[in-house]
């Protein structure tokens, strides 16, 4: 084949043939935190088409929970948040399922089917997707498939279970479904190329662009009061404070959470625009229209936009892209050695290549297609290429009953080298840390998952090292002011002088009597010496930790990183629970899970 004749059969929208398809039906769901799973129900819903099925896809956030019951074919994609706890967007539904009082019977006209997305590395992996496939199958419904899950440590990524995962999902749906003569059964989408999921046309230079997050009433603007650097200036860390001052009254609780909407810095996107030769058109005006409706868009796509606009606020090309972003790039690419290296990377053999290529020094979109220089991609397919520039989540680090009209956060700058040693930045933190005195943004609140005990004399337990200290901050303001002396806070970091966020605070409440303070400065010790991490502190604490939890039946809330400190906070309780309680370890163990079951024990963790 000559260079820049790649042919590509393209199928049409399924939606077109919605009348025909009428038993051919799926509902896909998905519940994400990051926006992976929601490009996984993307893939399923394109190799859905194989088998002439017609999807709808869609945000369970957004999908009312009463008309699950009608539903007759439903696959859910479901993400792993913390140590095991479903995305805020799942916890609507799921409740709604947990109710006692719902009929064994509920969906016994229901196939359905269930891909998780979670970390092996953690003990409970992907273990909102198995709750809510053992739920649903107590509930009546037929799981005709068997359970999917995508794991962050395998060498591919989730692609590793995903690609095998979706071969018998399709094998199991035409089981069900047969196709009949009037219906053919397609190849595997690298045959042919997936027509772009967005229609643009260009229109005159004076057209306004609009922007749907202006219009949202969810949103409101915010003016930034405060941005202070609380780590040392000579530290490896830049942690920030920020302070932002709201027109309106704010009645948001403890771990509750702020949603930003990044914008990527100019400088980065004016680059990015001549790499790809889109500098001369960058701001002209284009319409959008959704033409495949199998295929999700972002909340706030906007109708009218220019490219500059689309890669400064909504698509974002400093994602790591995935296996399905070079499926369809091969189809750009008009030099043959280049399609060549394309096509390997998509095929079996070429999996680890890929791997290493991309995911392993964290390659970019950018910096993939400036070396596959002979690709130009078009306009309408720039939704299916570069995935959304998503809002950020923030546990927000204050109290409304102590700052009125406020939100505070802490905030660690995002700033690394991958193994290439090339310099990366986040792209919401960095927005962030170049915010002044006096701009404005929008924002909203999101519920968080904290729940305190009603009486402020309730003892609570607060472990937050490092910036998992945010929440902890509005628990401890929430509950001094309500007159509580009965918190307790263990804190750890690095190094009093370094990164100790705000240590003058926890001392002054300390010394007022308001709290108990306890902090592990793991990096302070003598060299040589066992480093002192919270839970080595809460081991120290035994008698208390099992006076406040076993006997006054207090609440423990975790808040920081979900590596292995959640996991160590919960076996200190454990064996507290044990010696002091006199109870045998499965006992203890028994004893902490009716503490979770009784929201006596709540994580607020992140990977």
């Amino acid at each position: 084949m000559a260079a820049g004749a790649h042919h590509a059969k393209v199928i049409k929208d399924p939606v077109d043939d919605e009348n025909e398809l009428s038993d051919r039906k799926i509902l896909i769901l998905y519940a994400t935190e990051t926006g992976t799973a929601q490009d996984v129900a993307d893939r399923i819903a394109r190799e859905c088409r194989r088998g002439c099925f017609h999807c709808r896809v869609c945000n369970i956030e957004s999908y009312p929970p009463e008309e699950l019951i009608s539903e007759l074919l439903v696959i859910f994609v479901v993400a792993t948040t913390g140590s095991g706890i479903e995305p805020r967007a799942m916890t609507p539904i799921w409740n709604s399922l947990l109710r006692s009082n719902l009929p064994d019977d509920l969906f016994e006209e229901m196939n359905f089917a269930v891909f998780g997305l979670g970390d092996s590395a953690y003990e409970k992996f992907c273990w909102p997707a198995k709750k809510l496939a053992r739920r649903l199958a107590s509930l009546g419904g037929r799981e005709f498939s068997t359970r999917g899950e995508g794991d962050d440590q395998h060498p591919l990524g989730i692609e590793g279970a995903l690609d095998p995962w979706i071969e018998h999902l399709i094998m199991k749906l035409l089981e069900l479904y047969p196709c009949d003569d009037s219906l053919q059964v397609l190849p595997k989408p690298r045959t042919w190329r997936p027509p772009p999921r967005v229609q643009t046309v260009t229109l005159p230079a004076e057209t306004e662009c609009t922007d749907p997050l202006d219009a949202d009433q969810r949103y409101w603007d915010v003016t930034v009061k405060c941005n202070r650097r609380i780590t040392a200036k000579n530290w490896f860390q830049d942690v920030r404070h920020f302070e932002f001052l709201s027109e309106r009254d704010l009645n948001y609780l403890p771990g509750d959470v702020a949603i930003i909407h990044p914008i990527a810095l100019a400088s980065e996107v004016d680059s990015f625009l001549v790499s790809m030769g889109w500098a001369n058109t960058a701001d002209e005006p284009f319409s959008i229209t959704h033409a495949m409706r199998d295929q999700s868009l972002l909340e706030h796509t906007p109708q009218v936009t220019t490219l500059r606009k689309l890669f400064t606020r909504y698509l974002d090309f400093n994602a790591v892209p995935r296996r399905s972003f070079f499926e369809l790039l091969r189809w750009f690419a008009t030099d043959e050695m280049e399609r060549v290296r394309l096509d390997e990377f998509v095929s079996n053999e070429g999996a680890d290549e890929l791997y290493q290529y991309c995911q392993q020094v964290k390659r970019t979109i950018k910096e993939v297609l400036t070396e596959f220089r002979s690709v130009r991609i078009p306009r309408d397919y720039v939704f299916d290429l570069f995935p959304s520039l998503r809002p950020r989540q923030f546990s927000i680090s204050s109290s409304p009953k102590k700052h009125p009209r406020e939100i505070h956060l802490c905030v660690a700058i995002v700033k690394y080298r991958t193994k290439l040693k090339v310099p990366r930045k986040g792209v919401c933190t960095s927005f962030l840390a170049a915010l002044q005195p006096g701009d404005n943004l929008h924002m909203t609140i999101q519920k968080g998952m904290i729940s305190l005990p009603k009486d402020p004399q309730t003892p609570v337990i607060c472990v937050g090292p490092g910036t998992g200290i945010a929440p902890m901050r509005a628990v401890i303001e929430d509950r001094v002011h309500a007159g509580s002396e009965a918190t307790r806070l263990y804190f750890g970091c690095r190094s009093a002088l370094k990164d100790h966020h705000y240590g003058a605070e926890w001392e002054a409440y300390a010394e007022a009597g308001k709290i108990a303070y306890r902090v592990a400065f793991s990096r302070d010790g003598p060299e040589g010496t066992k480093k002192t991490y919270v839970q080595d502190l809460l081991r120290q604490d035994k008698e208390r930790v099992w006076e406040l939890l076993g006997v006054q039946r207090g609440t423990l809330v975790i808040s920081g990183s979900s590596n292995k400190m959640p996991a160590g906070v919960r076996e200190a309780v454990k064996e507290a629970v044990a010696e002091l309680g006199d109870m045998s370890t499965k006992h203890a163990a028994d004893f902490v899970s009716a503490m979770e079951r009784e929201g006596r024990i709540i994580e607020e963790c992140w990977s």
